[in-house]
Protein backbone atom coordinates (compact mmCIF):
# COMPACT_ATOMS: atom_id res chain seq x y z
CA UNK A 1 0.00 0.00 0.00
CA UNK A 2 2.96 2.35 0.59
CA UNK A 3 4.02 1.79 -3.01
CA UNK A 4 0.47 2.36 -4.28
CA UNK A 5 0.19 5.61 -2.33
CA UNK A 6 3.45 6.77 -3.86
CA UNK A 7 2.08 6.05 -7.34
CA UNK A 8 -1.06 8.11 -6.70
CA UNK A 9 0.89 11.06 -5.29
CA UNK A 10 3.33 10.93 -8.20
CA UNK A 11 0.51 10.97 -10.74
CA UNK A 12 -1.16 13.96 -9.10
CA UNK A 13 2.08 15.90 -8.91
CA UNK A 14 2.92 15.08 -12.52
CA UNK A 15 -0.52 16.23 -13.59
CA UNK A 16 -0.83 19.35 -11.57
CA UNK A 17 -6.88 25.33 -17.25
CA UNK A 18 -10.08 24.55 -16.40
CA UNK A 19 -11.35 21.19 -15.34
CA UNK A 20 -14.20 19.63 -17.28
CA UNK A 21 -16.63 21.73 -15.30
CA UNK A 22 -19.78 20.16 -13.96
CA UNK A 23 -20.98 18.74 -17.27
CA UNK A 24 -18.60 15.88 -18.06
CA UNK A 25 -16.82 14.81 -14.90
CA UNK A 26 -14.79 11.85 -16.12
CA UNK A 27 -11.21 10.66 -16.28
CA UNK A 28 -10.71 9.06 -19.69
CA UNK A 29 -9.25 5.60 -20.14
CA UNK A 30 -7.12 4.92 -23.23
CA UNK A 31 -9.37 2.28 -24.81
CA UNK A 32 -11.61 3.22 -27.75
CA UNK A 33 -15.13 2.18 -28.70
CA UNK A 34 -14.74 -0.85 -31.02
CA UNK A 35 -15.26 -0.53 -34.78
CA UNK A 36 -18.94 -0.34 -35.76
CA UNK A 37 -20.11 0.09 -32.15
CA UNK A 38 -21.95 3.17 -30.84
CA UNK A 39 -21.84 4.08 -27.15
CA UNK A 40 -24.58 6.31 -25.70
CA UNK A 41 -23.84 7.82 -22.28
CA UNK A 42 -25.78 10.08 -19.94
CA UNK A 43 -23.68 12.20 -17.55
CA UNK A 44 -25.76 13.41 -14.59
CA UNK A 45 -24.06 15.92 -12.29
CA UNK A 46 -25.72 17.74 -9.38
CA UNK A 47 -23.91 20.57 -7.61
CA UNK A 48 -24.93 20.30 -3.97
CA UNK A 49 -22.88 23.33 -2.94
CA UNK A 50 -21.58 25.82 -5.48
CA UNK A 51 -21.72 29.47 -6.52
CA UNK A 52 -24.92 31.18 -5.37
CA UNK A 53 -24.94 34.30 -7.52
CA UNK A 54 -24.19 35.47 -11.05
CA UNK A 55 -20.40 35.84 -11.39
CA UNK A 56 -19.05 37.73 -14.44
CA UNK A 57 -22.33 37.07 -16.24
CA UNK A 58 -22.25 33.31 -15.53
CA UNK A 59 -25.28 31.68 -13.89
CA UNK A 60 -24.86 30.14 -10.42
CA UNK A 61 -23.99 26.45 -10.08
CA UNK A 62 -25.54 25.90 -6.63
CA UNK A 63 -28.27 23.22 -6.82
CA UNK A 64 -27.94 23.09 -10.63
CA UNK A 65 -28.48 19.74 -12.35
CA UNK A 66 -26.38 19.21 -15.45
CA UNK A 67 -27.33 16.54 -17.96
CA UNK A 68 -24.93 15.71 -20.79
CA UNK A 69 -25.69 13.32 -23.64
CA UNK A 70 -22.55 11.76 -25.14
CA UNK A 71 -22.68 9.64 -28.31
CA UNK A 72 -19.43 7.97 -29.43
CA UNK A 73 -18.86 5.82 -32.51
CA UNK A 74 -15.86 3.60 -33.22
CA UNK A 75 -14.57 3.76 -36.81
CA UNK A 76 -11.61 1.39 -36.59
CA UNK A 77 -9.03 0.16 -34.08
CA UNK A 78 -7.35 3.57 -33.78
CA UNK A 79 -10.15 6.18 -34.26
CA UNK A 80 -13.45 7.12 -32.62
CA UNK A 81 -15.59 10.28 -32.63
CA UNK A 82 -17.72 11.61 -29.78
CA UNK A 83 -20.51 14.21 -29.78
CA UNK A 84 -21.69 16.02 -26.62
CA UNK A 85 -24.89 17.95 -25.93
CA UNK A 86 -24.81 19.89 -22.64
CA UNK A 87 -27.95 20.97 -20.77
CA UNK A 88 -28.62 22.49 -17.35
CA UNK A 89 -31.62 22.48 -15.02
CA UNK A 90 -31.25 25.59 -12.87
CA UNK A 91 -32.40 25.93 -9.26
CA UNK A 92 -35.29 28.14 -10.46
CA UNK A 93 -36.67 25.22 -12.50
CA UNK A 94 -35.61 26.45 -15.96
CA UNK A 95 -34.03 23.88 -18.30
CA UNK A 96 -31.50 25.37 -20.70
CA UNK A 97 -29.29 24.23 -23.54
CA UNK A 98 -25.63 24.94 -22.71
CA UNK A 99 -23.67 23.97 -25.82
CA UNK A 100 -22.22 21.25 -28.05
CA UNK A 101 -18.76 19.70 -28.48
CA UNK A 102 -17.24 17.21 -30.91
CA UNK A 103 -14.33 14.97 -29.93
CA UNK A 104 -12.24 12.85 -32.32
CA UNK A 105 -9.80 10.53 -30.55
CA UNK A 106 -6.93 8.37 -31.78
CA UNK A 107 -5.16 5.58 -29.92
CA UNK A 108 -2.32 3.11 -30.20
CA UNK A 109 -4.16 -0.15 -31.05
CA UNK A 110 -4.18 -2.87 -28.40
CA UNK A 111 -2.74 -5.25 -31.00
CA UNK A 112 0.55 -3.33 -30.76
CA UNK A 113 0.87 -4.59 -27.18
CA UNK A 114 2.49 -1.45 -25.77
CA UNK A 115 3.37 -1.57 -22.05
CA UNK A 116 0.83 1.21 -21.36
CA UNK A 117 -2.42 2.30 -22.99
CA UNK A 118 -1.99 5.52 -24.95
CA UNK A 119 -4.48 7.76 -26.77
CA UNK A 120 -5.05 11.42 -27.64
CA UNK A 121 -8.40 13.25 -27.57
CA UNK A 122 -9.13 16.61 -29.21
CA UNK A 123 -12.41 18.20 -28.10
CA UNK A 124 -13.67 21.44 -29.62
CA UNK A 125 -16.97 23.24 -29.26
CA UNK A 126 -19.26 26.05 -28.16
CA UNK A 127 -20.98 26.89 -24.88
CA UNK A 128 -23.31 29.82 -24.19
CA UNK A 129 -21.79 32.83 -22.44
CA UNK A 130 -24.21 32.58 -19.48
CA UNK A 131 -22.59 29.24 -18.64
CA UNK A 132 -18.98 29.97 -19.64
CA UNK A 133 -17.42 33.36 -20.48
CA UNK A 134 -15.14 31.51 -22.92
CA UNK A 135 -17.65 30.45 -25.56
CA UNK A 136 -15.37 28.64 -28.05
CA UNK A 137 -12.74 26.31 -26.65
CA UNK A 138 -10.47 23.42 -27.58
CA UNK A 139 -9.12 20.67 -25.31
CA UNK A 140 -6.10 18.46 -26.01
CA UNK A 141 -6.12 15.42 -23.73
CA UNK A 142 -3.29 12.89 -23.78
CA UNK A 143 -4.32 9.68 -21.99
CA UNK A 144 -1.95 7.18 -20.41
CA UNK A 145 -3.16 4.23 -18.35
CA UNK A 146 -2.04 0.90 -16.96
CA UNK A 147 -3.75 -2.05 -15.26
CA UNK A 148 -1.73 -4.43 -13.12
CA UNK A 149 -3.81 -7.20 -11.59
CA UNK A 150 -6.60 -5.56 -9.62
CA UNK A 151 -4.99 -2.11 -9.70
CA UNK A 152 -5.63 0.53 -12.34
CA UNK A 153 -4.11 4.00 -12.81
CA UNK A 154 -4.76 6.61 -15.51
CA UNK A 155 -3.39 10.10 -16.17
CA UNK A 156 -4.94 12.82 -18.37
CA UNK A 157 -2.49 15.81 -18.49
CA UNK A 158 -5.00 18.01 -20.32
CA UNK A 159 -4.37 21.33 -22.08
CA UNK A 160 -7.27 23.78 -22.61
CA UNK A 161 -7.43 26.89 -24.77
CA UNK A 162 -10.08 29.54 -25.35
CA UNK A 163 -10.63 31.01 -28.81
CA UNK A 164 -13.34 33.49 -27.84
CA UNK A 165 -13.71 35.10 -24.43
CA UNK A 166 -11.62 36.57 -21.61
CA UNK A 167 -9.38 33.50 -21.44
CA UNK A 168 -8.23 33.84 -25.05
CA UNK A 169 -5.14 35.84 -24.06
CA UNK A 170 -4.03 33.21 -21.52
CA UNK A 171 -3.03 30.64 -24.12
CA UNK A 172 -3.07 27.00 -23.08
CA UNK A 173 -4.04 26.14 -19.50
CA UNK A 174 -3.14 22.97 -17.61
CA UNK A 175 -6.04 20.79 -16.38
CA UNK A 176 -4.85 17.45 -14.99
CA UNK A 177 -7.18 14.53 -14.34
CA UNK A 178 -6.03 11.42 -12.48
CA UNK A 179 -7.75 8.19 -11.46
CA UNK A 180 -6.65 5.25 -9.35
CA UNK A 181 -8.89 2.25 -8.63
CA UNK A 182 -8.87 -1.24 -7.16
CA UNK A 183 -11.12 -4.18 -8.10
CA UNK A 184 -12.74 -5.29 -4.85
CA UNK A 185 -14.69 -7.95 -6.80
CA UNK A 186 -14.90 -9.01 -10.46
CA UNK A 187 -17.82 -6.58 -10.88
CA UNK A 188 -16.99 -3.67 -8.54
CA UNK A 189 -14.03 -1.28 -8.41
CA UNK A 190 -13.53 1.50 -5.89
CA UNK A 191 -11.28 4.40 -6.69
CA UNK A 192 -10.26 8.00 -6.28
CA UNK A 193 -10.53 10.58 -9.07
CA UNK A 194 -8.78 13.96 -9.11
CA UNK A 195 -9.68 17.00 -11.23
CA UNK A 196 -7.52 20.11 -11.37
CA UNK A 197 -7.37 23.45 -13.15
CA UNK A 198 -4.05 25.15 -12.45
CA UNK A 199 -4.06 28.08 -14.89
CA UNK A 200 -1.82 29.04 -17.84
CA UNK A 201 1.14 26.80 -18.61
CA UNK A 202 3.32 29.95 -18.55
CA UNK A 203 2.47 30.61 -14.89
CA UNK A 204 -0.06 28.87 -12.68
CA UNK A 205 -2.74 30.76 -10.78
CA UNK A 206 -2.47 31.20 -6.99
CA UNK A 207 -3.78 28.11 -5.20
CA UNK A 208 -6.95 29.91 -4.03
CA UNK A 209 -7.84 30.59 -7.70
CA UNK A 210 -7.13 27.06 -8.90
CA UNK A 211 -9.81 24.38 -9.20
CA UNK A 212 -8.98 21.18 -7.33
CA UNK A 213 -11.46 18.44 -6.58
CA UNK A 214 -11.12 14.93 -5.14
CA UNK A 215 -13.84 12.46 -5.97
CA UNK A 216 -14.18 8.98 -4.41
CA UNK A 217 -16.00 6.85 -6.99
CA UNK A 218 -17.27 3.36 -7.74
CA UNK A 219 -17.42 1.55 -11.09
CA UNK A 220 -19.90 -1.34 -11.40
CA UNK A 221 -19.90 -3.90 -14.21
CA UNK A 222 -23.52 -4.68 -15.18
CA UNK A 223 -22.38 -6.48 -18.33
CA UNK A 224 -19.92 -5.97 -21.20
CA UNK A 225 -22.25 -3.52 -22.98
CA UNK A 226 -22.84 -1.36 -19.90
CA UNK A 227 -20.88 1.39 -18.17
CA UNK A 228 -21.71 2.74 -14.72
CA UNK A 229 -19.75 5.19 -12.58
CA UNK A 230 -20.87 7.05 -9.46
CA UNK A 231 -18.99 9.46 -7.22
CA UNK A 232 -19.09 12.38 -4.83
CA UNK A 233 -16.64 15.23 -5.41
CA UNK A 234 -15.25 17.57 -2.76
CA UNK A 235 -13.66 20.87 -3.79
CA UNK A 236 -10.61 21.83 -1.74
CA UNK A 237 -9.96 25.36 -3.00
CA UNK A 238 -11.92 28.59 -2.89
CA UNK A 239 -12.50 28.57 -6.66
CA UNK A 240 -13.98 25.05 -6.74
CA UNK A 241 -17.61 24.06 -6.19
CA UNK A 242 -17.60 22.54 -2.71
CA UNK A 243 -19.74 19.43 -3.23
CA UNK A 244 -20.76 17.55 -6.39
CA UNK A 245 -22.59 14.26 -6.99
CA UNK A 246 -22.11 12.60 -10.38
CA UNK A 247 -23.25 9.49 -12.23
CA UNK A 248 -22.44 8.11 -15.67
CA UNK A 249 -24.63 5.46 -17.32
CA UNK A 250 -23.69 4.15 -20.76
CA UNK A 251 -24.71 1.41 -23.18
CA UNK A 252 -22.99 0.03 -26.29
CA UNK A 253 -25.14 -0.65 -29.36
CA UNK A 254 -24.27 -2.97 -32.28
CA UNK A 255 -21.60 -4.74 -30.26
CA UNK A 256 -20.49 -7.55 -32.55
CA UNK A 257 -18.90 -9.37 -29.61
CA UNK A 258 -22.34 -10.17 -28.14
Amino acid sequence: MRHLSAIVISLVCAAGAHAQGNYEVQVYGSDLIPKGVTMVELHTNFTVSGTKGVVDGVLPTNHALHETLEITHGWNEWLETGLYEFTSLQSDGSWQWVGSHIRPRIAVPESYKWPVGLSLSCEIGYQRAVFSPDTWTVELRPIVDKKIGKFYAVLNPTLDRSFHGPGKSLGFEFSPNVKFSYDVTKKVAFGLEYYGSYGPVTGWDPVRDQQQQFLPAVDIDFGKNWEFNFGVGVGVTQATDHLLVKAIVGYRFNNKKD
